[in-house]
């Protein structure tokens, strides 16, 4: 339940088109609801702008579809419903009780979407380096999409062939923020920063070869970059990349 939410509840209890009893019975599992195996934050969308994000990977299906579920709530919720690092087990169990729900194999990300109000205030470039960093790319997509905004993508277009950045110079420009996710040295991230007067969100992957230690080598470039404006989540990360630049978007 998110603020505006809340602030519709409370009205409609003061015209006296809800009674206190039915009000106190939809805010009865705020802040958490105990599930026994999870405790559901349904407090997280008024406390933070968008609500709880389930991390399938370790969960069961029947543990994923479970969270969804509550999640869903009851009449009145509004809010997008995002599972990240899930399989096709878990999306046959979420789509049983979500039939809208939508599969994004690449990612492995689930999304149930009930609004589409774009609450950012500009555009969320993600730009990838190479197509092997896309997985990773749609899930920072997805997060942003999720969350309230405008977002573009731009894929292959690393340093080994810069023109093909260069081409996206008006798009880059137009960005409020970007989120760059590159694989083995981790390159792209610094360019991208020195091109623009934006926050770039780098994501390094786990994508190269044997001496790019899964990710570590890439991780490491983008902490010593020399771009000012560039800052770090860690490998793979792709839902942190998304949900930060989400908030950016809303400052």
């Amino acid at each position: 339940m998110d603020e505006r939410a809340i602030r519709e509840l409370l009205e409609a209890v003061r015209r006296g088109w809800l009674k206190p009893e039915a009000a106190v019975a939809r805010l009865r599992h705020l802040p958490f609801e105990d599930l026994g195996f999870a405790k559901v934050d349904h407090h997280r969308a008024l406390r933070q702008g968008y609500a709880e994000v389930v991390f399938a990977r370790g969960k069961t299906p029947q543990q994923v579809a479970a969270i969804a579920r509550r999640l869903l709530g009851g009449r009145g919720a509004r809010h997008n419903v995002l599972v990240t690092r899930a399989d096709r087990a878990a999306y046959s169990a979420v789509r049983r009780i979500a039939r809208g729900a939508r599969f994004h194999p690449l990612s492995g990300v689930i999304t149930i979407q009930r609004n589409r109000e774009v609450s950012g205030k500009g555009l969320i470039l993600v730009v990838s380096a190479g197509t092997s960093d896309i997985p990773v790319a749609e899930e920072a997509q997805l997060t942003a999409e999720a969350m309230g905004n405008r977002v573009e993508t731009i894929y292959d277009v690393g340093v080994a062939g810069l023109h093909r950045l260069m081409r996206h110079r008006e798009k880059l420009a137009e960005a409020r923020v970007i989120t760059c996710v590159a694989g083995m040295e981790g390159a792209l991230p610094s360019v991208v920063g020195g091109l623009v007067g934006v926050p770039v969100i780098a994501v390094p992957t786990s994508v190269g070869y044997g001496a790019s230690f899964g990710g570590v080598a890439a991780l490491l470039g983008m902490l010593n970059s020399c771009a000012s404006n560039v800052t770090v989540v860690n490998i793979d990360n792709g839902f942190g990349a998304g949900c930060v630049a989400s908030v950016i978007n809303r400052l």
